[in-house]
């Protein structure tokens, strides 16, 4: 069920969702009615698993929202990204601000960031299907037999409509054929997995949530898996700790991944990793995550081939474990892969917390596997203080226990109008392999690090270290 007017619509939650009680959340706009919205839980950090919270709902315009802390007072309470500049009223257990439109954000009480509150307002759904739509197909909640849903699935079904409700697939991967499109509603949980492969034309989308924290993590499900694919969308899904990666991209051209949220807790449960793939738009992503955020590679596993053309943009990257931006580490070693023309633009980094120094770096290149890494620019990228780790990894390197051989080149990468307001002692790094295996053209525009503008290595705790070539600050 959904209760909405012309600008705020919210979601009653099923019966038998997994909530949490540490907040009462309320929105409303203008002088409206508030609507109360059920807080889900979601675990958070591999490190010590610990329980968060998290509210959706869609807005077009001003919203209003009040928190109340259900145990204790609020002394201090952040909103953030900071680069949104919201502010809050705080009395004694309640909060309230203001947010001018859709945005995800946390609200940190009390300087608690593990416990906090995750909150997605997301745009109104412009052409989402109607269940009384010509071919679509209504899936009322309830256990379904995978194969039974496969089997109803006809020339003249185009959509697959999972309604609100408790969806629970016996077989969770849930295999799409071409030309389908899956619709999760507001008010859905679905216990299972999609899996698009040698398909075309598929879109996944809605504002539900794909539940994955029942299933071990030795099943290795991913949320939304595409490979030997074209022209997959998913946009609009909230996805809760899957097994592995949230989106896995192989050996698939044409893939836009619009406006998903994701939390993870389980090793190598990376948000969206893509591998010899090209021609992938990833846009307004909120990952939570406790491995890479985004990976970008070459050639791994079943997928061959190099990797060009990824634009990652207008998101909010939270890595509680490793990267939250990490290109360059897998390919084809016998030959060496081509990783290039990749673009990160406009995102706000919240965490980068990594125990183990050879993985630490908020912007990560870490080329292996002979890959030939080039073309890359980080753009208008904003780095909150973090736990554990360091902001620029440019290396060319051997890592043996991935890579049977070192990378072959880095070349022209380019950070511009990139900021960082925090302590972080570890210096950034930028180094080649050898005399032939080397880093050459790296170029800084106006790099600022506690608001001081950065025009040397020295000044911006970076090390050049050998075989790296050409590298300038403006």
């Amino acid at each position: 069920m959904t209760y909405e007017s012309n600008r705020l619509i919210t979601y009653v939650a099923p019966a038998g969702a997994v909530g949490n009680s540490d907040f009462t959340v309320r929105v409303r706009q203008g002088q409206g009615e508030w609507r109360q919205l059920f807080s889900y839980n979601v675990k958070v950090d591999m490190h010590d698993v610990r329980n968060a919270s998290m509210v959706y709902f869609d807005c077009d315009g001003e919203v209003e929202v009040e928190v109340i802390k259900n145990e204790g007072e609020i002394r201090d309470a952040a909103i953030r990204p900071v680069a949104w500049g919201i502010d809050s009223v705080i009395n004694e257990n309640r909060v309230t601000f203001t947010m001018d439109g859709p945005r995800k954000l946390s609200l940190e009480v009390n300087g608690e960031r593990f416990h906090n509150l995750h909150i997605f307002a997301n745009p109104v759904e412009d052409g989402s299907p109607m269940q009384d739509d010509p071919g679509v197909l209504v899936i009322a909640p309830g256990k379904h037999q995978t194969e039974d849903l496969q089997r109803l699935i006809t020339p003249e079904v185009s959509v697959i409509y999972f309604d609100a409700g408790i969806h629970v697939l016996d077989q969770p991967q849930f295999r799409l054929p071409s030309g389908m499109t899956v619709y999760v509603a507001g008010g859905a949980v679905v216990y299972g997995a999609f899996i698009c492969d040698h398909v075309r034309d598929v879109t996944i989308r809605g504002r539900g949530i794909v539940y994955m924290s029942d299933f071990e993590k030795t099943t290795y499900y991913r949320a939304v898996e595409i490979t030997f694919s074209e022209h997959v969308t998913v946009e609009g899904i909230i996805v809760i700790d899957p097994p592995h990666y949230t989106v896995l991209i192989g050996s698939s051209r044409h893939i836009a991944i619009r406006n998903i949220k994701s939390f993870s807790t389980r090793g190598w449960s990376d948000g969206i990793d893509m591998m010899a793939s090209a021609h992938v738009d990833i846009d307004d992503v909120f990952l939570r995550t406790s491995d890479d955020c985004i990976a970008i590679y070459g050639s791994r596993w079943n997928y061959q081939g190099d990797t060009r053309d990824i634009i990652i943009r207008n998101s909010v990257l939270w890595a509680d474990v490793a990267h939250p931006m990490n290109v360059g580490g897998h390919g084809n070693h016998e030959k060496g892969d081509i990783v290039e023309n990749i673009l990160f633009e406009n995102i706000d980094v919240l965490e980068h917390h990594e125990p183990q120094p050879y993985y630490w770096g908020c912007m990560s290149i870490n080329c292996g596997d002979n890959n030939t890494v080039r073309n890359v620019t980080y753009r208008n990228i904003r780095i909150e203080p973090f736990e554990l780790g360091q902001l620029i990894d440019i290396r060319v390197l051997f890592n043996p226990k991935y890579n049977p051989c070192p990378g072959f080149r880095i070349e022209n990468i380019y950070f511009d109008e990139i900021t960082f307001n925090g302590t972080c002692d570890n210096p950034s790094c930028i180094a080649g392999f050898d005399e032939s295996r080397y880093v050459k053209g790296v170029k800084f525009r106006n790099l600022r690090i506690n608001h001081r503008h950065i025009l040397s290595p020295a000044s911006g705790n970076i090390r050049i270290g050998e075989f790296a070539h050409d590298i300038k600050f403006t």
